[in-house]
């Protein structure tokens, strides 16, 4: 519920600063909190959790976006995508370098006892709850097939 308020915030700062990249990205938070509420099965309230979780989702689609635009030679739509996506990783929690994944993988690894390829499933299980919003699912995974290859 805070971290929406501080949202809400924001986005008035950003309207009188006339941050277009940015009123644009929270904007977007905005409605994507506002639909989670309101979906069917939603109970009309959404914790700090699901807005992480709704923002990490928008800022993959806003790089995935970006990746395409770059690859049709559309840059400037690329860096629109970039900047929205800078804008909303601000209210993400801090993300683990590659090397700290992988020592914390090398720590579940130990702790569920896997040693072969096979075990990737539990591995993962366990990973991305411990390590969900610090890493990326793509390189968690990468990570693991390394470490149990």
């Amino acid at each position: 519920m805070e971290l929406e308020k501080q949202i809400q915030a924001d986005m008035v700062a950003a309207m009188k600063a006339h941050e277009t990249a940015r009123l644009a990205a929270l904007r977007g938070i905005k409605a994507a909190i506002l639909l989670a509420k309101t979906s069917e099965g939603g109970n009309g309230e959404v914790t700090d959790a699901d807005v992480v979780k709704i923002i990490q989702k928008l800022v993959k689609q806003r790089k995935e976006s970006a990746e395409i635009y770059s690859q049709q030679n559309r840059p400037e739509l690329a860096e629109n995508e970039l900047a929205e996506a800078a804008a909303m990783e601000v209210y993400l929690p801090k993300q683990l370098s590659e090397a700290e994944v992988e020592e914390e993988l090398k720590k579940i690894i130990a702790e569920v006892g896997a040693s072969k390829p096979s075990d990737m499933g539990k591995v993962m299980g366990t990973a991305t709850k411990k390590l969900a919003g610090q890493a990326d699912g793509k390189l968690i995974s990468t990570i693991v097939k390394k470490l149990l290859a």
